[in-house]
């Protein structure tokens, strides 16, 4: 097996415990138990507070790794011993307790409200979503912390363009056509500029060679 397009392969001997993606799942006792798995090679760079990002991109890391660390995790004691890890680990990079723990508390209820729904109200969700979706429209920018906050930006569409004083709402106007225009809300969609790492270690995956399907023909 090792010839085959020079790849090395290796055999562990059986085990009741495997680390497979980001977990590490075992067997005890006739059920499967699952907690995170993490290379010992991990630096954990998370966004540094004197970042350039908005905002939102912080908040919705610390969200995702709770909810990812309570679904993951098998037993609360661990998922709790993890979020404690995480929580070290930010404030490691600079950050404060004082701005992170309202942050992890908002997390914590947000990850309880979604583990505990229902799948007929998982499914209302999602049904919802997509619904408000084909009612917005996107605004797209490249982020800049000098430029005016997201807020101002939905402030000046609803005086001026949503929800004009006087003026008829743009969802109840209706274009050329006879159709009602019913678009509810705008969406500040950000994009980050170009960092060193983009700029100076460029990756061009095209133009190496053979595609992958070629070598599996």
């Amino acid at each position: 097996m090792d010839s085959w397009h020079g790849m090395e392969w290796e055999c562990n001997t059986p085990s009741t415990s495997v680390d497979f993606m980001d977990l590490t799942i075992t067997i005890d006792n006739n059920r499967l138990v699952t907690t995170l798995y993490e290379k010992d090679l991990n630096l954990y760079l998370y966004i540094p507070p004197f970042s350039s990002h908005p905002r939102g991109v912080f908040t919705g890391t610390i969200s995702g790794q709770i909810l990812r660390i309570r679904r993951l995790c098998t037993f609360k004691s661990d998922a709790d011993e993890r979020i404690k890890e995480f929580l070290s680990r930010l404030l490691a990079r600079g950050h404060s307790a004082v701005n992170l723990l309202p942050l992890f508390k908002r997390a914590e209820e947000n990850a309880t409200a979604y583990l505990t729904r229902s799948p007929e109200e998982q499914a209302s969700l999602r049904k919802r979503k997509l619904d408000d979706a084909s009612h917005q429209v996107y605004f797209h920018l490249q982020y800049h912390p000098d430029d005016p906050p997201s807020r101002k930006i939905q402030k000046l569409w609803r005086d001026c363009v949503s929800e004009p004083a006087g003026e008829d709402p743009l969802s109840e106007m209706k274009n050329k056509m006879g159709d009602t225009v019913d678009i509810r809300k705008l969406i500040v969609a950000y994009s980050r500029p170009l960092n060193l790492g983009n700029r100076f270690s460029v990756r061009n995956i095209h133009g190496r060679g053979r595609d992958v399907s070629k070598f599996l023909a």
